[in-house]
């Protein structure tokens, strides 16, 4: 007489927070990304601070009134974070995000990766999650610091302005939500190209490049840069000229939705395209 073997127990299916636990430490365990990171947040400061500084040792001490049209301009929001900084930001955190996606291809490693957990869009899902709250924290810190730098600066000459100043906290939260949204992108390029150095270029042309090539003097083109993350990030950090001489201006509200769509967007497609190309 046979017996029919039992059929072996269905592997559990791993939690999701235990593969966002393995892509943290996958993530940590590279001494690059501490160093990659410092060094990113450095070069926002220093272009931050430098050029508060200069404002700071050339002050005109023979007018008393320039510390409050220096306020009313708005130039200590400027200062808080200025473009030369933003666009650091994206870059580097546009890199991280690729980078973040590309080291596993180019070590051979997501092969191991996914013979372990063969749950493609689960995997990707970690990684991206982990990815925009390493960005998100690190955006924050930097733009928490760089405001409270500059501000002590210019509060030497009475011309800081405080948390409760208006506008003051939509540059400190539009400056760090623009890593995270960046990081995003990056990644999103890395999960279709694949490769390293393509990916980070890549990333480049779509952060940078692309808004500088389209102007917002006729209306199509207008149309075009205003859904692009770095013009958005202009419009919420540029306060007292974000309209002012604009042919084709755009709201607040605008802005923010091109930060949540290009977010949203590049999460979609860094998991789904996994699961398509690895099938």
């Amino acid at each position: 007489m046979t017996t029919a073997l039992a059929p072996h127990a269905a592997e559990p299916r791993p939690r999701f927070l235990d593969l966002a636990a393995a892509e943290w430490l996958k993530l940590w365990s590279l001494r690059s990304t501490g160093w990659s990171l410092l060094v990113a947040a450095l070069a926002v400061l220093a272009f931050n601070v430098g050029k508060t500084w200069d404002d700071y040792r050339y002050w005109p001490q023979d007018d008393p009134g320039y510390a409050d049209r220096f306020i009313a301009d708005g130039i200590p929001l400027m200062h808080a974070f200025g473009t030369d900084a933003g666009t650091v930001m994206m870059l580097a955190t546009g890199a991280f995000g690729a980078l973040a996606v590309t080291g596993e291809y180019s070590t051979g490693l997501i092969r191991t990766t996914l013979a372990a957990v063969p749950a493609r869009r689960s995997v990707m899902a970690a990684k991206v999650c982990v990815v925009a709250a390493v960005m998100t924290v690190f955006g924050a810190v930097v733009a928490g610091v760089s405001f409270a730098s500059t501000q002590a600066i210019l509060s030497a000459e009475d011309a800081g302005v405080v948390l409760d100043h208006p506008g003051a906290l939509r540059v400190i939260v539009a400056s760090a939500l623009f890593a995270p949204v960046s990081a995003l992108v990056g990644a999103a390029v890395g999960t279709l190209i694949r490769h390293g150095a393509g990916a980070v270029v890549g990333s480049v042309v779509l952060l940078l490049l692309l808004p500088l090539v389209l102007s917002d003097d006729r209306h199509w083109s207008a149309v075009l840069v205003h859904a692009l993350p770095y013009a958005a990030w202009k419009r919420l950090v540029d306060i007292p000229y974000a309209t002012e001489g604009v042919p084709y201006p755009w709201s607040v509200g605008g802005a923010w939705t091109v930060y949540a769509v290009w977010a949203l967007a590049a999460a979609v497609v860094a998991v789904t395209t996994v699961h398509r190309r690895d099938q």
